[in-house]
C-alpha cells in the first residue's frame, strides 16, 4: 500500500495544480498513484478519503459536494477536492 504521507502530498499537489477555483476527483489521485488498472487504483479510494478528511481539517484543502463545502465529519458519497485559498 502507498504511504499516507505520499497520498496527502499528491492530493495537495494535484489540487494546487488544478487551481484555486477548480476541483479534482479523488479517483484522479488514485489513478495518478496506482495507474489506470482499476485493480490497482480502486483500493486507494478509502485511504485517499481518510487523507482528504485530515487535510481538510488542517486547512490545506476543501472537501466539496454539490459545489458547496462539505462537513468532513459527516462525509458520505461522492465528493470533490479543492485547494484551500492561499495554498496555490
Amino acid at each position: 500500500m502507498i504511504d499516507p504521507e505520499r497520498i496527502a502530498a499528491t492530493i495537495v499537489d494535484l489540487a494546487a495544480a488544478r487551481g484555486a477555483d477548480k476541483t479534482i476527483c479523488p479517483s484522479e489521485v488514485a489513478r495518478y498513484l496506482g495507474g489506470q488498472n482499476e485493480d490497482m487504483w480502486r483500493p486507494l479510494m478509502d485511504p485517499i478519503r481518510e487523507q482528504a478528511i485530515k487535510l481538510d481539517g488542517e486547512g490545506a484543502i476543501l472537501i466539496k459536494q454539490g459545489g458547496a463545502r462539505a462537513d468532513p465529519k459527516t462525509l458520505t458519497g461522492i465528493y470533490r477536492i479543492a485547494i484551500a485559498k492561499g495554498k496555490t
